[in-house]
């Protein structure tokens, strides 16, 4: 007993070690740029406005988040229909298939108070899970169980000798055995899962974090789905276990572990009691504190129906639910958990079970405190054994980890590395409509999904509110007049278009033509303009003037008599936010979290243009043209379906899958870029150029020539806009 009594004292050490290395480690990783709490953008115009829009927008999700839950019956009706829409915002609508788990016991340790079981699954075909199963010796019935979910342990991810060792990874779960331990010594059977990321076959999480995979918003895909699947067919295993009271599941982790124990404890009503420690917080810390920026995608559903973060915790009420967390957390800020509470208690209280929801937290950071532990021991105690213990021995480490490894060799059919391909349903081959009646229900359905499953976060028409129109400034050079008009895209943006055109009075262009800017496009434009213009620029960044570029505008307006318009949705030019790669990263990942894209609300902003053009005086009545290159050509085309008497699109290079671009949330479930291109050139001639070849739209010219659409309504152009190469 004195031997096993230093070899606790001596593991009990070592914990404390490596828990202060933890908090050394994660203050590194997600705090080392940080003022306080408080991520700033940065300090430009731009970075102010896009500051401003993100607090506004966070503002309206939270102000609507469970405001309209006023009777329990209220909310059972509305409960359903939320718990749908978690699964679809976790990629899992439809629903996976529940297929053969083909569980293995690849090994067993033994403790004096319990055995460990070494197993695999596959909670899909391939898609393994590894974890171990920690079972009390003399059990004379099935016992109480807790799904411990692992969370993003710093020492591993710093390649810590402990639990990686020469390439090989012996998982999370060998970080986080001291749980399963202390499950197991008082019991109750524990299964503790590694993650997609951290486990001993390695996925992705950090696909927009670290990546720049933005196709996994286009795909509707995050690696939280994935997660959560991972708990359920955990659930699912641990039923077909004789040592389990399937009636008395549990599930805790920490940090990404806390934020899984919520997916689950959501989704699985087989979930009795739940304890996420530092695993959630509302869209108030994640999006206008910045939190965000220290938590990779697997803390995020895909917020297609823009929810703020206590729909979450409400749909695990009535059930045991404590919410815990540490005060000092810079992760998991202490407010935006607080504010979670008082929501989630509402409809709490509507049940009549306020005492079935708990609010801990202790003094510390973001680390794997034995303060939060006890709590969450003498919780799972009170609600799945009835009575409430004295917590009288710490949770220890007992094993070393490698001896908690599952496989010997990897399985070579494994696809874990690219689940983010298959995990979502992806739309199949368009089919070419026969007839316009075809067309009509493939186009109808297209635009219905556009609009309620990528663009749902777009203003209505009264949230729009007006354009603001405001001249800024009028000026002639060299035959030409320059005049700008500052308008309103959505509260805070202001956005300023241009308009060229000849000045000769009385010649009244013919048809004006709006450019929709990309930030090469602004520049080059800028530096052309200066060289003409160069007092109505003094307000932009310096830069070098470009005379040849300006008078190639000259010969044109000299050839063609047309207005121009130059618009640079918001982020481009006047509106530029922080150029560091980091933060622009992280700006686009705060779009993701509002329910939009930022290509998707510069499609918004396109729109907003061509309304404002609509309404100047000398060209709101001349037929439009749109033009971009790239990503832009994509964003104007998507304009055009939405805007009316769009004359002609004429795009350059545009990206022929939503794979490469623009990137709307959810859209490749529904459709790519050849079908939004065929909807296009149904309202509008269309003419895309392309440097190389005249291949990728198969389909939108099959479908002209099947619905026999004019001539020239659909055209693909090698070369550039004017002809040139």
């Amino acid at each position: 007993m004195a031997d096993r009594g230093k070899r606790q004292e001596r593991k009990f050490m070592q914990e404390i070690m490596l828990f202060v290395c933890v908090a050394v480690l994660l203050g590194g990783i997600f705090v080392s740029s940080v003022e306080g709490r408080y991520r700033s953008i940065g300090t430009g115009k731009g970075d102010k406005m896009i500051t401003e829009y993100f607090r506004m927008e966070t503002a309206k999700l939270s102000e609507k988040c469970l405001a309209d839950v006023t009777t329990v019956e209220d909310w059972k009706g509305k409960r359903a229909v939320y718990k749908r829409q978690l699964f679809e915002m976790l990629g899992m609508e439809p629903m996976p298939e529940k297929t053969d788990l083909k569980a293995v016991v690849t090994g067993t340790l033994e403790h004096e108070d319990f055995i460990v079981e070494k197993i695999h699954f596959q909670a899909s075909p391939g898609l393994y899970v590894t974890g171990n199963l920690y079972i009390p010796k003399n059990l004379e019935k099935p016992a109480p169980t807790i799904l411990y979910v692992c969370g993003h342990s710093a020492l591993y991810a710093s390649g810590h000798k402990g639990v990686e060792e020469g390439g090989v990874s012996y998982g999370n779960k060998a970080v986080y055995q001291h749980h399963p331990c202390w499950f197991a010594q008082h019991g109750y059977v524990c299964f503790i899962i590694d993650t997609l990321q951290l486990g001993e076959i390695e996925g992705i999480h950090h696909g927009t974090y670290k990546y720049n995979m933005w196709w996994w918003n286009s795909r509707g895909y995050t690696s939280a789905g994935v997660e959560a699947w991972f708990s359920i067919r955990a659930l699912d295993y641990l039923e077909t276990r004789k040592e389990v009271d399937s009636e008395r599941f549990g599930v805790t982790g920490i940090s990404g572990g806390g934020v899984d124990s919520w997916w689950i404890a959501a989704l699985d009503e087989r979930i009795k009691a739940a304890v996420p420690v530092a695993g959630i917080d509302d869209l108030e810390t994640q999006v206008v504190e910045g939190c965000v920026e220290g938590q990779c995608d697997c803390i995020y559903h895909v917020n297609t129906y823009l929810w703020d973060y206590p729909q979450v915790a409400a749909l695990v009420a009535p059930r045991a639910l404590l919410i815990s967390n540490s005060d000092k957390d810079t992760i998991f800020p202490m407010d935006g958990v607080i504010r979670i509470y008082k929501k989630a208690q509402k409809i709490y209280e509507l049940y009549g079970a306020e005492s079935n929801l708990g609010l801990h937290i202790t003094e510390g950071p973001h680390a794997d405190t034995q303060e939060l532990r006890v709590h969450a021991f003498t919780w799972f105690d009170r609600f799945l054994k009835g009575k409430k213990e004295t917590i009288d021995r710490p949770a220890l480490p007992l094993f070393e980890p490698k001896d908690l490894k599952v496989f010997e060799t990897l399985p070579s059919d494994s696809i874990n590395m690219q689940i983010q391909e298959t995990f979502t349903a992806k739309a199949g081959k368009p089919a070419v409509p026969g007839t316009a009646d075809e067309w009509a229900r493939l186009r109808d359905g297209w635009m219905k999904a556009l609009r309620e499953k990528s663009f749902r976060a777009w203003p209505t028409d009264e949230e729009a509110g007006g354009l603001d129109i405001e001249k800024v400034f009028s000026a002639e050079r060299d035959g030409l007049v320059l005049s700008a008009y500052d308008f309103t895209s959505q509260e805070p943006i202001r956005l300023r278009l241009y308009l060229l055109q000849r000045a000769v009075e009385g010649d009244k262009p013919r048809s004006i033509v709006l450019r929709v800017l990309g930030e090469e496009e602004w520049g080059e434009w800028l530096s052309a303009m200066r060289a003409g213009f160069a007092e109505e620029f003094s307000d932009q960044m310096p830069g070098e003037a470009n005379e040849e570029a300006f008078e190639r505008y000259k010969r044109m307006f000299e050839r063609v008599n047309v207005a121009v318009g130059f618009v640079g949705p918001r982020g481009i030019g006047p509106t530029a936010w922080n150029p560091d790669e980091r933060k622009r990263v992280q700006v686009r990942r705060r779009f993701m979290l509002l329910g939009q894209t930022l290509d998707g609300m510069r499609v918004w902003d396109v729109r907003r243009a061509i309304q404002t053009v609509r309404s100047i005086d000398g060209v709101r009545d001349l037929p439009m043209r749109l033009r971009g290159e790239g990503q832009m050509g994509g964003i104007a085309l998507y304009a055009s379906l939405f805007e009316a008497d769009i004359s002609r699109v004429d795009v350059q290079n545009p990206p022929a899958s939503h794979r490469d671009g623009p990137t709307f949330l959810n859209v490749l479930r529904y459709l790519d870029m050849p079908c939004a291109v065929a909807m296009a050139a149904e309202r509008s001639r269309v003419r895309i150029y392309q440097k190389e070849g005249k291949g990728g739209w198969e389909y939108p010219e099959a479908v002209a020539e099947k619905l026999g659409w004019p001539e020239g309504q659909f055209e693909v152009r090698e070369g550039a806009f004017g002809g040139r190469r």
